[in-house]
């Protein structure tokens, strides 16, 4: 047993390898986010970004995209290691488009995103 384990041992190496990366796919699609959890990742972005907005004020996009992004890092961070930083885009992107209706349609909305600004 042992001389066949010396005489094969890069093909238990490589085995050994491919069972790791097998089950390391199927971790990683069991944890992704569930419908419901990710509708909370994104009613959370809404306020992220607008504290993003309050605290950086205009004109720092990418700064306020990083921002957020540490901040979804603290407060998800199984998520933020499952969830590819395109997909987090185009999810701040989301909420930014539904922080800009949000603050031209609420009044109060739009002074604590001002207040913070000056």
């Amino acid at each position: 047993m042992a001389q066949w384990i010396v005489e094969n041992w890069f093909l238990i190496v490589a085995l050994a390898a491919g069972v790791g990366t097998i089950a390391m796919a199927i971790y990683k699609f069991a944890g992704l986010p569930t419908p419901e959890q990710v509708a909370k990742i994104k009613q959370w972005l809404l306020l992220a970004v607008t504290t993003a907005e309050k605290e950086l004020g205009g004109g720092t996009g990418q700064i306020k995209l990083r921002y957020v992004y540490d901040m979804f890092m603290q407060r998800y961070p199984v998520a933020a290691k499952i969830v590819s930083f395109d997909t987090f885009s185009v999810w701040v992107d989301e909420a930014l488009e539904n922080m800009k209706r949000m603050l031209k349609d609420n009044k109060a909305a739009a002074e604590y995103v001002r207040s913070g600004a000056d």
